[in-house]
């Protein structure tokens, strides 16, 4: 028997639980665990015979508890080739103003920055509290992680945009070459 424990925000129990327990079901049914949640300490354990089960349950209630909605999350259960990355942004901001900007910065004026880094990578993006995750294939999520560093180091939207852009030409290229 595998066993996992997690630690979910209390605000995020309910979108983990679901209406009348369909998403604790669907993620219990998909993978084969069982979810044992204390939605008074927030406290989730995942348990279950496969550990790869497990393992992936761990990672759909790690998404939905640092702000996915189960839908996004549910890709981590639809494709295997998918992971989730977390960077936590408490070292970087000193204050909480500072976080505050941080947040602003990689969310952009009316999400529009978040929405160009998803759409650019292929990605899911969840900015919550200290961290922003981040849903997609490996070399999708390593990019839009730096996209995400880059303009917490600053940078303008506009160089982090056009990195972003190359390295969609590059995969293109890559892509083409590699089919010719």
């Amino acid at each position: 028997m595998a066993t996992q424990e997690i630690k979910v925000s209390t605000s995020r129990i309910g979108a983990l639980i679901g209406k009348g327990g369909s998403t604790k079901r669907e993620i219990e049914e998909r993978t084969g665990i069982t979810l044992l949640i204390d939605s008074e300490e927030g406290l989730v354990k995942i348990e279950g015979d496969d550990p790869v089960g497990v393992m992936t349950a761990t990672n759909v209630v790690a998404a939905i508890g640092r702000g996915f909605s189960p839908e996004r999350a549910f890709k981590l259960l639809d494709d295997e080739d998918m992971i989730l990355d977390l960077i936590d942004l408490t070292d970087m901001a000193e204050t909480t103003r500072h976080l505050e900007r941080l947040r602003g910065r990689i969310i952009g004026k009316s999400g529009t920055s978040r929405a160009q880094i998803e759409d650019m990578t292929g990605t899911e993006i969840s900015v919550y509290g200290k961290t922003v995750a981040i849903i997609g294939p490996p070399e999708q999520v390593e990019i839009a992680r730096k996209a995400v560093e880059m303009l917490i180091q600053g940078v303008p939207h506009e160089n982090v945009y056009n990195f972003l852009d190359r390295k969609k030409k590059e995969a293109r290229q890559a892509m083409l070459e590699y089919y010719s």
